[in-house]
């Protein structure tokens, strides 16, 4: 279970979160949750589903799912093929399926079939973390415990100097500091869909962006140049792909060389 202290209040006074917030409010004024779902057992699933996988993916995939299953009691039952064959595009279905039929089975048993409403609870249900919970409790329930941090807003978070920080966990922690509480719910939607739209991952359109002028890595961006934050995380990567090509590359000389003395045999 992940232990994250809450605030006791929302002091956040910071005039460029504050700004930062408002701007990306008036871009995307149709922010909130892309995940189709009409209750919190459809949300908890569809989140479930949505790790590894495009929300557009998870829409495709709910709506036969959510016909043959509507509601825990019908799918704590489901066929363990049957499951596996309606999200098989998913991704990972396997882990997937046993998450669900997991999930379904403790909330028929536990909770009378409802999802419950409280992070403590939701913790216990099988396949579901911090950043699923929190999915549920504000966009199914209305209630801000912590910021959802998915890939969209971890990248952001990082990109307009929010937070330093390098894991999930850390990062919520950072935002629910300096985020006023009454917009945590929100704010993870706007920038999800900042990220979607402008602040891609591999090609930010920095000349399109309504908050450049508050964001440290525009200039880098803009410049043709990753920002010394990024470019500590991409090193790493970048070693990992050097070793794998010197690897494949030994192999190949040794194929040759093996080749050649069997010709010459």
């Amino acid at each position: 279970m992940c232990a994250i202290s809450i605030p006791a209040t929302n002091e956040s006074t910071d005039p460029r979160v504050l700004a930062l917030i408002e701007r990306l409010k008036a871009a995307y004024p149709d922010a909130a949750c892309a995940l189709r779902h009409e209750d919190p057992f459809q949300l908890l699933v569809a989140t479930i589903l949505s790790a590894q996988c495009t929300d557009e993916r998870v829409n495709k995939v709910t709506p036969a799912l959510f016909a043959r299953y509507p509601d825990a009691q019908a799918m704590k039952d489901a066929p363990v093929e049957d499951l596996e064959e309606l999200i098989r595009t998913t991704g990972f279905y396997h882990n997937k399926t046993k998450s669900l039929l997991g999930a379904s089975r403790r909330l028929a048993e536990t909770h009378a079939g409802r999802v419950p409403s409280t992070m403590e609870e939701l913790l216990t249900l099988p396949g579901v973390a911090r950043k699923t919970a929190n999915v549920v409790l504000g966009t199914g329930y209305g209630i801000a415990v912590g910021v959802v941090v998915d890939t969209h807003v971890y990248r952001l978070s990082r990109r307009l100097g929010l937070t330093k920080s390098a894991t999930p966990s850390d990062i919520e922690q950072d935002l629910m500091r300096i985020v006023p509480r009454e917009e945590w719910i929100l704010f993870a939607h706007l920038l999800i869909h900042h990220g979607r739209r402008i602040c891609i991952a591999r090609k930010p359109r920095c000349a399109l962006c309504p908050v450049r002028d508050l964001c440290p890595s525009a200039p880098y961006f803009l410049s043709g140049k990753l920002p010394p934050w990024e470019r500590r995380r991409e090193e790493p990567k970048k070693k990992v792909v050097a070793r794998k090509k010197k690897t494949v590359k030994k192999r190949v000389v040794k194929k040759k060389v093996a080749t050649k003395k069997g010709k010459k045999k």
